[in-house]
């Protein structure tokens, strides 16, 4: 399956919509910190439901940890600067889907790191600020996972 990472998420909602994402698809979802909240939190539970336990999930201390833990693997960096869309990505089992912040999305020293396979984007009207973090993720894995043949679903 796919990897969905979110680099120091700040929303809990969004994160729980994650968490949901990745126990429906048979994804794993990597966290970065510093988080914007508490992983008890109230709306985190929420949004997530009763998925917790359905899904998989690790927590990095920091970007190196996650590095480490994804070594060898193809990250896409999604960026509303990128020019390559999404869709045009052969996505292969094992890759990493890597979002950033709600507020300010992914740092550009992230962006150009050398784990970092491609910048990729998720088209959108011009003048438009960006999607909304837990739709971004949802819109990327159903694409690599349609790819795949919707791999594991009866």
């Amino acid at each position: 399956m796919f990897d969905i990472l979110f680099h120091t998420p700040e929303i809990p909602g969004n994160t729980g919509n994650a968490i949901r994402l990745a126990a429906v698809t048979g994804a794993h979802l990597h966290l970065v910190e510093p988080l914007g909240f508490d992983l008890s939190d109230a709306h985190l539970r929420r949004a997530g439901l009763d998925y917790h336990d359905l899904a998989v999930m690790t927590v990095h201390p920091d970007l190196d940890s996650a590095w480490a833990a994804l070594s060898g693997r193809r990250i896409f960096a999604f960026s509303t600067t990128a020019r390559v869309s999404y869709a045009d990505i052969s996505y292969q089992e094992g890759d990493v889907l890597m979002f950033g912040r709600e507020s300010v999305g992914l740092p550009r020293q992230v962006q150009e790191d050398p784990h970092v396979t491609e910048r990729v984007r998720i088209p959108m009207l011009p003048g438009r600020r960006s999607l909304n973090l837990a739709n971004s993720a949802s819109i990327a894995v159903y694409e690599a996972w349609r790819q795949h043949g919707f791999g594991g679903v009866l």
